[in-house]
């Protein structure tokens, strides 16, 4: 019930432990304290992430913004209360109610209403990096994630969080290697961004920069390493039929797994943009989003993919099932409602 961002993402598209802080800390003459304005064109500025809560759609994105909308894509309208402006870059639901987000400054807000009103339960503007991508079980326990490893925890419904150094253990070792901890003289593995984490039952996935890969088969209690096909960064995953999973990136790189990412084989892509999302509608429809108003398409549960482009070329940050034959989108301009098969 959920989608995210990166911080080369948000770059791309933008052109131009824990520490709860309390009231009497906050600057009020700093936006991030500021609630999110109304504004008339707010559902065309840039949104960055979409998730489903029951049958509302939720999209959030720059300057504090959240937008709802109860007839599947077709009007939006702002949130009645955010209580700050700064970028959020994800979001997501547990159910109709219950949802979280996640922005810069390490912002996480929570609501219980599905969206109209939202509470801020951690901030921290001094640790100078975003979060990025957030998912939960149910109402009570999640992981928000972020750049520079930054790892969270909570066990209470998002009213309290804990950082956690994420540290999954090395692969093991190429056959007659040494295995185990690197040498003592080694430096230590760099704090990766940490750029998305997606579920399918109690098996997490994350994907972060520099081709690294992280699985988790008890939700997120142990990781370790996947082998990766890939040296660049990954900017989403979807989950597809069995264990099948999709991976992708920048320029244009996509690869298929069908053993939960112990191995991978490339796909044809037709094109150098960078992905950025994508959704399994089914069984054997998938869509992935990118920049430059690039969606590939699959009716074979990901195995190929047609490529179709916007003719406006504004790019994709975040997709979600839609009507019937098509998909809502984030990005470039805001939300709105793409026909699958549409574009150039």
């Amino acid at each position: 019930m959920r989608r995210r961002f990166s911080v080369a993402l948000a770059a791309a598209l933008v052109a131009g432990g824990f520490a709860s802080i309390s009231v009497a800390q906050l600057d009020p003459q700093d936006a991030a304290n500021q609630p999110a304005e109304l504004e008339p064109l707010a559902a065309t500025s840039l949104l960055l992430d979409l998730a489903r809560a029951g049958s509302r759609l939720v999209a959030v994105g720059e300057r504090g913004h959240v937008l709802l909308s109860d007839d599947e894509g077709a009007t939006w309208r702002q949130a009645k209360s955010v209580p700050t402006r700064v970028m959020l870059t994800a979001v997501y639901f547990a159910d109709d109610a219950y949802g979280w987000a996640v922005g810069h400054d390490e912002t996480i807000l929570n609501t219980i209403d599905g969206g109209e009103t939202w509470t801020r339960s951690h901030f921290a503007p001094e640790s100078q990096q975003p979060l990025l991508d957030l998912w939960f079980a149910n109402r009570i326990s999640g992981i928000a994630v972020g750049a520079y490893g930054a790892y969270f925890t909570t066990n209470d419904g998002g009213r309290h969080w804990s950082a956690t150094k994420f540290q999954p253990p090395p692969p093991p070792a190429p056959a007659g290697g040494a295995k185990g901890e690197p040498p003592a003289d080694e430096e230590p593995p760099p704090d990766y961004h940490l750029n998305r984490i997606v579920g399918v039952g109690n098996r997490l996935y994350i994907a972060a920069e520099a081709g690294q890969l992280y699985r988790s088969d008890d939700r997120g209690a142990h990781w370790r390493v996947l082998p990766s096909p890939y040296e660049g960064s990954w900017f989403g995953l979807v989950p597809i039929r069995g264990d099948g999973l999709l991976a992708f990136g920048l320029r244009g790189h996509l690869f298929r797994s069908a053993d939960a990412g112990e191995t991978w084989h490339p796909l044809e892509t037709h094109t150098t943009a960078m992905l950025t999302d994508g959704v399994a509608i089914n069984d054997l429809r998938v869509v992935i989003g990118g920049l430059a108003g690039v969606l590939l398409v699959s009716g074979d549960a990901g195995e190929t993919f047609r490529l179709t482009q916007q003719e406006d070329r504004r790019g994709f940050s975040a997709l979600l099932p839609g009507p019937a034959g098509a998909v809502v989108v984030a990005g470039e301009g805001g939300v709105r409602v793409v026909r699958l098969g549409e574009g150039s």
